[in-house]
């Protein structure tokens, strides 16, 4: 008789003598199976014209980029090719279980999205303006930037914040209000993060206090501000708006000599106060989370409370404030939709972003800069919506309308791989 047969064991480092966890071949599956879509869609079917033409530059620069125009057949097939590639050296580290770092992903990102645009783009009368669509993305990624770095704020100390939506809407609220009373963009500015903490203390109030769970209170108070804003554009905005709805818009600031450098002064440097104190936001938050003891003490209240309590950190005072400061940070983005964007406020005006920046954030493995990177992943996708329904595309409009939620969907789905929440997110803590 012949032995059973017994399943492979798993390979052990010599060094180490411990197994190694199975590979995960999702990552390069999803790069080929994308790569060969574009192939086939981009590259070998028919395009609308034969060449594509891509502007740079604008009146203001220190020099002039002359029109790039390429075959759109050619140049779609080299770059689908080019990300086709890309997916094979990814294919190659997980079979050798190295680690590819960051470029890989924005290199095939930046390959697939060029095939794309020069399929759509290919035949129109008028060019694709890539700064243009370059600078809106930035733009239009400010509320889901500010929102994800509240859910960082949040959950790295272990309070889910469901209700980014309701501290964007009371922060557009409250900045159109304070700044049509007072004429005054920059008051608007300096109301919004009030309104949008305000939401975050009853957020942790009831959390920390009561022991409610966190993922129906944040969803109430998402309901609960809809409601109380709704009934006030009703009853006093709406019924005297020159006085409580015309909020003044925000100025566009050009940083000297460096908003004249090509494509990156126009997109970086030409922008308005909300966008670069949204730098510093980002570039604090950083260092403060990862760099400073305070930041280790609210990292081990979300991970482990008791073993912070332990030593002397005071774990439920450390979560409202970190929550209040979250739902400032997610008040200062609801400025966008009112003084930064020159609007005046309506109902359910944030349409979902508070959502969205929850993708970012999980995306960004509940990172500052991560965060970032991905909220600008879902500007872009935004922007070019709106960018292509001007230039025109054979994407029906519909389906245009939909690019930023699906690429929510395939971002958080197929990109984020095996991540892991703060260990305590959600848990309340009872001394």
């Amino acid at each position: 008789m012949t032995a059973p047969s017994r399943p492979a064991a798993s390979p052990v480092p010599p060094e180490t003598g411990k197994p190694l966890p199975p590979i995960s071949w999702k990552a390069p599956i999803g790069y080929s199976v994308t790569a060969l879509v574009a192939l086939v869609l981009f590259g070998l079917l028919p395009a609308g014209g034969r060449t594509t033409t891509f502007t740079f530059s604008t009146s203001k620069d220190f020099f002039h980029i002359d029109p790039v125009t390429v075959p759109s057949r050619t140049a779609a097939i080299i770059l689908s090719l080019v990300a086709l590639a890309l997916a094979g050296v990814s294919l190659w580290a997980t079979r050798e279980r190295r680690k590819t770092g960051v470029w890989l992903p924005a290199l095939f990102g930046v390959a697939v999205v060029l095939a794309f645009l020069t399929w759509a783009v290919a035949g129109k009368a008028q060019p694709l303006p890539v700064t243009g669509l370059l600078q809106g993305s930035l733009f239009l990624a400010i509320p889901l930037v500010f929102g994800s770095l509240a859910g960082v704020l949040c959950e790295r100390s272990g309070i889910i914040n469901v209700a980014i939506e309701g501290q964007l809407l009371a922060g557009a609220f409250a900045a159109a209000v304070i700044a049509s009373l007072t004429h005054s963009a920059y008051a608007g500015l300096i109301a919004a993060p009030i309104a949008g903490a305000l939401v975050g203390l009853i957020l942790v109030y009831f959390s920390v206090k009561y022991l409610v769970n966190q993922i129906i209170v944040g969803v109430v108070l998402n309901v609960l501000v809809v409601g109380v804003t709704s009934y006030l554009f009703s009853t006093v905005l709406k019924v005297n708006a020159s006085t409580w709805n015309s909020p003044p818009k925000l100025p566009t600031i050009e940083v000297p000599l460096l908003s004249q450098i090509p494509v990156l002064g126009p997109v970086l440097f030409r922008q308005t106060a909300l966008v670069y104190l949204m730098y510093v936001v980002v570039a604090l938050l950083q260092v403060m989370v990862f760099r400073s003891r305070w930041g280790l003490r609210l990292r081990a209240v979300g991970e482990h409370p008791k073993a912070a309590d332990t030593v002397g950190i005071k774990v439920n005072r450390t979560r409202v404030r970190a929550t209040m400061l979250g739902g400032a940070v997610a008040g200062l983005g609801g400025a966008f939709f009112t003084v930064a964007a020159g609007l005046a406020f309506g109902k359910e005006m944030t349409g979902g972003k508070g959502f969205i920046a929850l993708a970012a954030m999980i995306l960004g493995r509940w990172s500052p800069t991560g965060a970032l990177a991905a909220a600008l992943l879902f500007g872009f996708a935004d922007n070019l919506q709106v960018v292509l329904g001007i230039i025109g595309t054979p994407i029906p409009s519909q389906i245009m309308l939909m690019t930023p939620y699906v690429v929510t969907i395939f971002a958080v789905a197929g990109l984020v791989g095996r991540v892991r929440a703060p260990a305590a997110e959600g848990i309340p803590y009872v001394k």
